[in-house]
């Protein structure tokens, strides 16, 4: 591996430990769409039964993301909603979910200051939690590299360490010795088998 591969970015790494766990058929939710990317990922993974929900509160996003499934030939398996993902409990029933991906902070080339927030990722994991199905797994990939960043990530990390006390599996992946805050992937989930 090249020094550009290691460790590995915590979104490639949060897609590597998905992708033997989501199956064709199941409904999966990208709570934050942003450009794309996982929202692609997952339905690859969920083949031409499954269902993917993304969720983006800036139309730059869905339209990017819009753009890049369509480039793929993948549009029709995903349902786009230009809402909070703290909303993802009206699209969705208790106990029906696959996966839910969480990338946090803010849109890649786009404006800073628009960024996920502490309060309202902490309610659309708790709406995450009861969406998913026995084996399902939540992954979350922190930036504690800003200040709402930070925040966010402390918050994050201490309530899929509160999990473990519902039987969740919860695991950290991150780079350490780094100059400033690294990202870093959260995974959890109850009856799932984290590696």
């Amino acid at each position: 591996m090249s020094d550009a591969q290691f460790p590995p970015r915590p979104t490639a790494l949060a897609q590597e430990m998905l992708r033997p766990l989501v199956f064709e058929g199941d409904l999966v939710i990208d709570a934050t769409a942003g450009n794309g990317h996982d929202t692609l990922f997952l339905a690859e993974c969920v083949g031409v039964s499954g269902r993917v929900l993304a969720f983006d509160v800036q139309a730059a996003a869905l339209a990017a993301a819009g753009r890049l499934l369509g480039g793929a030939g993948l549009a029709e398996r995903v349902s786009f909603f230009h809402e909070s993902h703290g909303r993802m409990e009206e699209r969705a029933a208790a106990g029906s979910v696959a996966a839910v991906m969480f990338n946090l902070g803010y849109l890649p080339g786009e404006d800073h200051a628009l960024t996920t927030e502490a309060d309202e990722t902490l309610a659309a994991l708790e709406s995450a939690a009861r969406l998913l199905k026995s084996g399902g797994v939540l992954s979350v990939v922190c930036y504690p590299g800003h200040p709402a960043g930070a925040v966010e990530a402390k918050a994050v990390e201490q309530w899929m360490a509160g999990k473990t006390a519902d039987g969740w599996r919860v695991a950290r992946y991150g780079a350490l010795g780094t100059r400033r805050p690294a990202p870093f992937l959260l995974l959890g989930g109850r009856g799932v088998r984290l590696r």
